[in-house]
């Protein structure tokens, strides 16, 4: 019972692809909230 067939290969590159995509959601939207936070700060600091 290996990888090394075409189902249990396909249902391992699934399971890899989805963290894969999960960990890049992850950094897209941590990097959108920086972005926020910058906007926000330099808003802030113009208004002084």
């Amino acid at each position: 019972m290996g990888r090394n067939n075409p189902k249990n290969i396909k249902a391992h590159n699934d399971k890899l692809h989805k963290a894969q995509d999960k960990e890049k959601a992850k950094k897209a939207a941590r990097a959108e909230l920086l972005k926020t936070m910058v906007r926000k700060f330099n808003e802030h600091k113009d208004e002084k």
